[in-house]
């Protein structure tokens, strides 16, 4: 389906560009995770746990929007009925899901109790890799059924 439009190469792009910057941005959670969990110094966890909202991690948000764009805009060979984009949004649906509700509401406690007493419990750094772990599971679930395509 790829070069059958300007438009539609143009999705495309933006949902490559949105796939890998949500793994970038994941891995680097993890690697902060990481140094939490390791027991990093207060300056290092402060450094990688800033008090603020993580809004890079939503650019997961990008890729059901444009990958519907393309599926329902695109020729048979991406109709929804095929079962590799059904893969797709179930992964998402679960990343989604579990950022939201798990991952992000963790980073955030990790976030504070950095701010208000100088470090977090490795514990809590543990909690947040295993919870990143997962994402990471789901995104690799869905990136070899996009690459695949069955």
């Amino acid at each position: 389906m790829i070069a059958t439009s300007t438009t539609y190469d143009l999705v495309f792009l933006v949902h490559l560009l949105a796939a890998v910057t949500t793994l970038i941005v994941f891995v680097a959670m993890r690697f902060s995770a990481l140094a939490v969990a390791r027991g990093a110094d207060e300056k290092t966890q402060r450094a990688r746990f800033p008090s603020r909202r993580n809004y890079a991690a939503r650019v997961l948000h990008l890729l059901p929007i444009t990958g519907l764009t393309m599926s329902l805009s695109g020729d048979s060979s991406v109709s929804l009925t095929r079962p590799w984009i059904g893969v797709g949004i179930l992964c998402y649906l679960a990343a989604a899901g579990h950022l939201e509700a798990r991952t992000l509401p963790l980073e955030r406690v990790v976030g504070e109790v950095i701010d208000h007493d100088g470090v977090a419990a490795p514990e809590r750094g543990r909690k947040l890799v295993t919870s990143i772990d997962v994402l990471l599971g789901l995104l690799a679930v869905a990136f070899v059924a996009m690459l695949v395509q069955f």
